[in-house]
């Protein structure tokens, strides 16, 4: 369970790193461009360690149901969808929203079982919980910071 929560924690922090490097790749090529490089380079690098550590076997997809296949079409929306969040609301709440919205859909397949997963019974605490994360990222983005007074905005943009 150790190793699980660490590569957890691993996922979430490189989530939030490769976030902020398509946004600024995103600045100076735009979202399609940016999307074809993260997921192309994506590809390179997994198919280059793929055939490294797993050789030929890599290719044995017998098993596998063709529409799992597409998850990668899926990853198309998540780069496209991330990067415009983030240049809409920042990296912190964008991630934020996205880390709510994931928690939530993966708590509602769980309960209902979608997707092959087996069935989790659905309580109150992990209601509860969600909620909890949501009004958390409601209290950081409403509370706390103070907007600057007119005379600083001039300061920054440098018209006084």
């Amino acid at each position: 369970m150790l190793l699980g929560i660490i590569l957890a924690l691993l996922a979430g922090s490189l989530v939030s790193l490769q976030n902020i490097f398509n946004n600024k790749v995103n600045v100076h090529v735009g979202s399609w461009t940016t999307t074809t490089l993260v997921l192309g380079l994506g590809f390179a690098a997994s198919f280059t360690l793929g055939l490294l550590f797993e050789g030929k076997g890599m290719f044995d997809l017998h098993a596998l149901k063709l529409w799992y296949c597409f998850s990668g079409l899926i990853g198309v929306g998540v780069v496209t969808c991330m990067v415009q969040g983030i240049n809409r609301l920042g990296p912190t709440f964008g991630v934020s929203i996205s880390m709510c919205a994931q928690l939530g859909f993966a708590l509602l397949f769980d309960s209902m079982g979608w997707l092959g997963l087996d069935k989790v019974d659905f309580t109150f605490k992990q209601l509860v919980g969600v909620l909890v994360i949501v009004g958390g990222i409601l209290v950081f983005k409403l509370g706390g910071r103070k907007k600057p007074s007119q005379e600083n905005a001039q300061k920054s943009l440098g018209t006084v």
